[in-house]
């Protein structure tokens, strides 16, 4: 395939930069404990200092896939799949959640919503990071809203973006993982005090699964 047609397809999303796709137990928020597909996309320019997949930052190292070839994998394995990065609204999302949904996949997408949605999901977990802000379109959509909680700070910044997003969304705090024995007491005493709240942990980090 030559260079231009690669371009064409990346932007068009019938190929996206995919790191990995593996089959496993969601670890993290509103459905964790349920078996999904996780796909995870190539790319993202966000640059959290303590992002654990750092190795997705660069989209040109990993292979431009067929999204076709993704979601044939995909019904091998499960009625749910999530889009996960990197930061996936850097690429059109639409050729693979529709095609996702065709075969009566559900669709679930983990982003910063620092980048126009494109997709059709089924639920929407929206993780604001403080260095590139979510656009209100994502606010708007959020069916989840999953803070990480670095420092102390971060619960300010935390209800700083509860503000934006509809009443109907799920609120939680997740501690970093590398500051997990530190906050997650402070977490616990907060949600106790801010009830709309809830914890998140990353539960397949202490289960040793992907």
């Amino acid at each position: 395939m030559d260079y231009k047609k690669q371009r064409e397809m990346l932007e068009f999303g019938t190929l996206i930069p995919l790191m990995e796709a593996f089959y496993t137990i969601q670890g993290e928020g509103y459905h964790k404990g349920s078996a999904a597909y996780f796909i995870r996309v190539g790319g993202c320019d966000v640059g959290c200092h303590w992002c654990d997949v750092k190795e997705s930052w660069n989209p040109k190292s990993h292979p431009p896939t067929p999204v076709d070839e993704i979601i044939e994998t995909a019904k091998k394995f499960s009625d749910t799949a999530v889009v996960t990065g990197g930061e996936p609204l850097m690429c059109n999302m639409d050729p693979l959640t529709k095609g996702l949904n065709s075969l009566d996949i559900k669709t679930h997408i983990e982003t910063s919503g620092a980048y126009p949605l494109s997709g059709y999901w089924d639920w929407f977990c929206l993780s604001p990071k403080k260095n590139k802000l979510p656009i209100m379109e994502a606010f708007d959509r959020a069916d989840e809203l999953k803070m990480i909680i670095h420092n102390r700070d971060d619960f300010r910044f935390a209800e700083q973006q509860a503000k934006k997003v509809a009443k109907k969304c799920k609120l939680f705090l997740q501690p970093e993982w590398s500051k997990r024995e530190k906050m997650i007491p402070l977490i616990v005493d907060y949600v106790m005090k801010h009830t709309e709240w809830k914890v998140s942990l990353q539960t397949h980090k202490y289960l040793n699964i992907p």
